[in-house]
């Protein structure tokens, strides 16, 4: 059975192959290195921000309270991927990782929400340095590594199994229907018109496709959440549209975005963190090992 929706933290870690599991840098379950600081994680409430911070991937004498990661770095089968990094975020409101798209940027994205096993370094977020408590306290959105949705997939499929997979084992779970849809989506989207229910979500505006899918990543409303590639949004309307959505969640939890593009001063970003000399286009296939 194909499942559309994204697992729950436990299912995603124990879905982990053998191989990413048998880390020589990892010991019992920890990143290599000294964990640094602690965070106080459910302080995440903001409030209105001005021009955002512009600064450089540098390590501070105080930890951050969203990420601390010293001399992290990680090489892949096919080679160097990224790092040594130093970098402090704090929590609140969104926080841009501006790079260039590809893998080093997506690479260190799914690093800090626990999905990426780093070679080296130590990494605390929101006070958690175990990879599966990461994972427990953060959700990823618009990463086709992990919640690319196939053409033949529909609203209503994409939202149903979501559902499902939130719900107990045992509690029957129905297709759904527009309210279905509103209930999960409503908040997400907010004056952007939520899509058809038997609508196929690879022919929806990019806008909407990439609303949907951090809808269905975010179902928990974990504390951290962390957004893949805005800037395949080509209209710079629908682009500041979707950054304007994100800062309104960026309210209530903690979001990290990669995007390419330059930041509006009047956005309500918090901060941009310039990466372009740090993390380079690279490539993907860095990442697997090929069959």
């Amino acid at each position: 059975m194909t499942h559309y929706g994204q697992h729950s933290d436990a299912e995603a870690w124990d879905e982990l192959s053998d191989e990413q599991l048998e880390d020589p840098f990892v010991v019992n379950g920890n990143y290599g290195g000294t964990p640094v600081g602690t965070a106080e994680p459910d302080d995440v409430g903001t409030p209105p921000y001005g021009a955002p911070v512009v600064q450089r991937a540098t390590a501070r004498q105080t930890p951050g309270t969203l990420v601390s990661a010293r001399g992290i770095e990680l090489h892949g089968p096919w080679g160097h991927v990224f790092g040594p990094l130093d970098l402090d975020l704090d929590a609140g409101g969104v926080t841009v990782l501006a790079a260039q798209a590809g893998a080093a940027r997506t690479a260190l994205l799914m690093a800090l929400c626990g999905r990426m096993r780093l070679t080296r370094g130590s990494l605390t977020v929101l006070g958690e340095d175990r990879p599966q408590k990461i994972i427990a306290r953060s959700a990823i959105a618009c990463m086709n590594e992990l919640d690319e949705v196939r053409p033949s997939v529909t609203v209503r499929d994409l939202v149903t199994e979501q559902k499902r997979w939130d719900s107990p084992w045992y509690k029957f779970v129905p297709r759904v229907r527009e309210d279905g849809i509103a209930e999960m989506c409503e908040e997400i989207f907010g004056d952007v018109p939520l899509p058809p229910l038997e609508a196929f979500v690879d022919d929806l505006p990019e806008l909407q496709q990439l609303l949907l899918r951090i809808s269905v990543a975010n179902t928990r409303r974990p504390p951290l959440l962390v957004v893949g590639r805005i800037d395949r949004i080509a209209d710079d309307v629908e682009r500041a549209t979707l950054l304007g959505r994100l800062v309104a969640l960026g309210e209530n939890q903690a979001v990290i975005i990669g995007d390419v593009n330059p930041v509006d001063p009047d956005s309500g970003v918090r901060a941009v963190v310039d990466m372009h000399d740090l993390l380079g286009p690279g490539d993907i296939g860095v990442l697997t090992k090929r069959k």
